[in-house]
């Protein structure tokens, strides 16, 4: 695939935003010079294309081969290859480089070669847990082509926590509510749901958890026939729901859109928390009905937007 070819591949992914709600996602299907192939959601890749110049660096993290100057802009380039296991070494795993965007965070990738964008549905996306995989500590879904081929879809927030480290949360104030208020969450990645709890615990709230919109969606509507048996209301028992835009099995804007559509959910805030922090991303999230949009991964500001709701 040539220079130009790449970059047509990419074109009009704002005109996907119509994808929001319909449990599909596209994804750009690449390989790092071994078996397998790999996918990344369309929407977080900005440009793909042949590997410039990389400035090598003292005392880079292990997996960042140096910087690039793109555009102005100076961003850190991660070899993907290095962060996974593989069997034997890969064969130019790095002449291509993906630009994407992670948590308002520009980085490249570099990758063997791009194939080509594919749309799959999301109930064919399952956890790693569910089939046999290698890497099961940074892949954060498989789906299977129709080939019967699988694809691997990385965890890259795991891989820039490996690289780069966590965030560390310093001082978030409590918020002003009784001890029995209640936060649901769903999101897949480990060192996300890590860090949610971790904010959650400073505000002083109590919360559950679930690794996927469907079992999310099974979980949250247990918890609202239980409130109704017991005369109560759902916000009595969850105040507000954080759900993640993409989850294996169900996304978050599917999620999202039988929440708003079911009356015993009335009142309670849907905050969106994803690292696709671009504005399409957001008009996607206002178009299913969400209360809040917040790009991972700011601890102050995710506290920051959930307080007040939880206090109102």
């Amino acid at each position: 695939m040539d220079l130009v070819e790449r970059k047509s591949l990419l074109e009009g992914v704002d005109a996907r935003t119509r994808l929001a709600g319909s449990n599909k996602m596209e994804i750009l299907l690449f390989s790092l010079g071994t078996r397998e192939t790999f996918g990344i959601n369309v929407f977080k890749v900005r440009e793909v294309g042949r590997t410039p110049h990389i400035t090598k660096t003292p005392n880079m993290p292990r997996g960042v081969e140096g910087l690039i100057s793109l555009r102005g802009n100076v961003i850190p380039v991660l070899s993907l290859i290095s962060f996974l296991e593989h069997r034997g070494e890969a064969v130019d795993s790095g002449k291509t480089m993906m630009v994407a965007e992670y948590s308002k965070r520009t980085l490249g990738f570099l990758v063997h070669e791009v194939d080509r964008i594919i749309r799959v549905d999301w109930e064919r996306v399952k956890a790693p847990e569910s089939v046999l995989s290698t890497n099961q500590g940074l892949i954060t879904a498989i789906t299977e082509l129709e080939d019967g081929k699988l694809v691997s879809i990385l965890d890259v927030e795991q891989i820039l926590a490996n690289a780069f480290g966590e965030a560390i949360i310093i001082d978030i104030p409590p918020a002003n509510v009784g001890e029995d208020v209640g936060v649901f969450f769903a999101d897949d990645s480990i060192v996300a749901r890590r860090k949610i709890v971790e904010v959650l615990d400073k505000l002083g709230v109590k919360h559950k958890h679930a690794t996927n919109g469907a079992e999310a969606l099974a979980r949250l509507q247990g918890i609202a026939a239980h409130a109704a048996q017991n005369g109560r209301s759902v916000r009595d028992e969850i105040r507000l729901i954080l759900v993640d835009a993409e989850m294996p099995e169900m996304d978050g804007y599917v999620l999202t859109k039988h929440l708003k559509s079911d009356a015993r959910f009335s009142g309670v805030p849907v905050v969106m928390h994803s690292s696709l922090s671009s504005e399409a991303n957001r008009a996607m999230g206002k178009t299913v009905g969400v209360d809040a949009y917040v790009a991972k991964f700011d601890a102050e500001v995710l506290a920051d937007t959930l307080r007040p709701l939880l206090e109102r």
